[in-house]
Order: C-alpha cells, then sequence, then structure tokens
C-alpha cells in the first residue's frame, strides 16, 4: 500500500515506521510542526529541533522521503483555542484528543487527499474491521495503550487509520527500536501536552490570561488561607502547587466568577463523586451503544471503572461509576468500553446538584 506515516522523532512512530518499511509498502514520512515553541522562543529552547533532527536521521537510515507539513495555524484555530477557552471557562481541557480528531487524522487527512491509502501512526492501539464496521481496539499494554485520546476518531477516519505497534507491549517497541539500530532507540518518551514542548503548562496559560490575585479558602471554615494568580491555575482534586503549610490541601471547589479557591483536607475522601453527566458525545460506531453496563477512563491510563450508563436524549447522558473518585472534574473526558473495544467518549458536564441527586434513582 502507498502509506503516510506521521513520524514525531520519538521510538514508537519511528518502530512503525520501520515495520512497515519491512513489509514493502511504498511510505512517505511526514513531520507536523505544531508546537507553538516559536511564539514562546523567550521561555527556553525549541524542543522540536531535537524531534526533526531524529526524523531526518531515521528517514535517512531506512531511505524514505521525509515532507514537513507546518501546521500552526490550523492547529492554533483548533486546538489552541480550545484549549484556552477551556480553561478560561475554569474546565480541565484534553488538547491531545483534539490534535488526534481535528489535525493528525484531521487537517492532515485534507492536505494529503487521496494520495495515500493509509495514515499510519505510532499509537499504541488496534484498528479492526468488523464486516465493514471498524473499532478501535484496546493494546495489550494497559499504561501506554492510547485509545483514551483517539475516542473521537470517526468511521471514515478509523478506514484509514492504521497503528502498526498497537498489538506490542512497549519493551517490544523499545527492543525493535535496538534491533533496528535506530538513532533515538533510548530516547525518552515524550510527556505533556504536544503543543507545548518544553514549555511549562503555567506559563502558557500565564501569557494568554495573565495573573489575576484571589482568595484561597477553606471550605468548612471559610477562612481565608492565603491568595492565589487565577483560578484556571488549578483543577479540581489538585493537591500540590498550593504553597500553603498544614497540608496536605485539596482543590475540591471553584468560584470562577468570583476567583475564589476552595480547599479542604478534612474528609476529602467524602467528597469523592461516584456519578457525573456528560455529553457532546462521539460514538466511534456512529450511534450511543445499546444496553448501559460498560467500562470507563476519565482520564488516560491503565485505571478503568465499570459503569452504568442511560442517555438523556441523542447527546447526554448520565453515568454512575462502581467506586467513588476524587479527581472528576467538567472538561474532562469520559471514554467509555465494551470489553477490549473503545465505544467513544463524551465531556463531563458541570451539572446542578438538583440534577445530580436523581441520577440513575
Amino acid at each position: 500500500m502507498k502509506i503516510a506515516v506521521l513520524l514525531s522523532g520519538g521510538v514508537d512512530s519511528s518502530v512503525a515506521l520501520n515495520l512497515l518499511k519491512k513489509e514493502g509498502h511504498d511510505i512517505t514520512a511526514f513531520y507536523l510542526k505544531i508546537w507553538l515553541q516559536d511564539e514562546f522562543s523567550f521561555l527556553g529552547d525549541c524542543p522540536w529541533e531535537d524531534d526533526l533532527n531524529y526524523a531526518v536521521g531515521v528517514c535517512k537510515l531506512l531511505n524514505i522521503p521525509l515532507e514537513i507539513m507546518p501546521l500552526q495555524t490550523e492547529y492554533w484555530e483548533t486546538v489552541v483555542t480550545y484549549t484556552i477557552g477551556e480553561i478560561k471557562e475554569g474546565r480541565t481541557p484534553n488538547p491531545d484528543i483534539f490534535c488526534n480528531s481535528l489535525i493528525k487524522f484531521g487537517q492532515f487527512y485534507d492536505k494529503i487527499d487521496d494520495a495515500f491509502e493509509k495514515v499510519a501512526s505510532g499509537h499504541y492501539a488496534e484498528v479492526l474491521n468488523s464486516d465493514g464496521e471498524f473499532l478501535l481496539k484496546r493494546s495489550p499494554d494497559p499504561i501506554k495503550d492510547q485509545t483514551y485520546f483517539l475516542a473521537y476518531l470517526t468511521q471514515k477516519q478509523l478506514s484509514r487509520a492504521l497503528f502498526p505497534i498497537g498489538k506490542y507491549m512497549k519493551q517490544e517497541i523499545r527492543k525493535f527500536a535496538h534491533e533496528f539500530s535506530l538513532p533515538n532507540m533510548d530516547r525518552k518518551d515524550s510527556q505533556g501536552i504536544c503543543f507545548l514542548g518544553q514549555i511549562k503548562f503555567n506559563d502558557f496559560i500565564r501569557h494568554h490570561l495573565g495573573d489575576i490575585k484571589g482568595d484561597i479558602i477553606e471550605l468548612e471554615t471559610d477562612k481565608k488561607l492565603g491568595t492565589h494568580n487565577g483560578y484556571y491555575y488549578y483543577t479540581i482534586g489538585q493537591r500540590s502547587g498550593l504553597g500553603l503549610s498544614g497540608g496536605p490541601w485539596y482543590v475540591v471547589k471553584k468560584d470562577i466568577g468570583n476567583n475564589i479557591i476552595y480547599i479542604s483536607r478534612e474528609n476529602f475522601a467524602d467528597r469523592a463523586k461516584d456519578y457525573f453527566i456528560a455529553g457532546n458525545f462521539n460514538w466511534i460506531s456512529g450511534k450511543a451503544p445499546e444496553g448501559n453496563e460498560f467500562q470507563v477512563k476519565i482520564r488516560h491510563g491503565a485505571s478503568f471503572f465499570n459503569c452504568k450508563m442511560r442517555m438523556l436524549g441523542e447527546n447526554k447522558a448520565e453515568v454512575k461509576i462502581d467506586r467513588p473518585d476524587q479527581g472528576i472534574a467538567p472538561g474532562q473526558f469520559a471514554v467509555f468500553y465494551k470489553g477490549e473495544i473503545c465505544l467513544g467518549g463524551g465531556v463531563i458536564l458541570d451539572s446542578p446538584q438538583a440534577e445530580r441527586d436523581q441520577l440513575l434513582t
């Protein structure tokens, strides 16, 4: 097949490239320049240059053509504006989900048009074809599995997507990298939000939203314990970064209108929730799944919850998980599974208490 491979300069996409090359496909590698490091050059070095150097080295080793595709404008107009907007509203964004659905398997598809049959990447996931329906299957590596970040792909996008390393464990990928003598075989995995590079997230927020002094108040006593530089620097359930003695302290509530952070250290587990309302769904099959018992992730990682879900109309649902969690926050994505198959997901909404009290009764 004629395949476009998204090459980041990391180990995973480089091994994916090698595996496809060994299978004899006609391959062109693409490096997508989406990081905004140029805009923030005053904050530090440009890590994307290292990524590009590694990508060039891998392609030279295999004699594969490499094209650099700048997508900063498209990325700013979609993913970055969404991220800033969510932060300003006090919600917890997940830009990587939209990076995949809108950029890597969205705008990039449009840019290359029909010149390539498949678009491959180094994601830990698998695409299955079940009688014409494309399914997204979890990786056997529970820690590296990236179906959570791919949950907003559509049938059309999955039909063209290819994940060559999806059936392997991470240690197997490292072994492949050494067998292939890749120049990045010992390179550490990247961390953090894809477009920021080495920029600290708080520096990014400060650049766009500035600092606004506000009060830190203990929830139980209504006593002011300190000040902060803006509610948007904090997420519900956050434990570190408050700069207060006598803890541990947790962020348990935010008053966005008055720029107040509420904290607590007593009986915080009692405030953990086992329910939420979600909306703005993307179901990979194109329709809501049948039944009401599923598994759900509310953040990337190996941890799942068993849950019951009841649809409230076409694009809203109430969800009850099998154990309380302290970090359920509006803006997070809830991604649903049936066994090894990722069904899709939705955004956790900030629902009023009266609505919450009626959940799954």
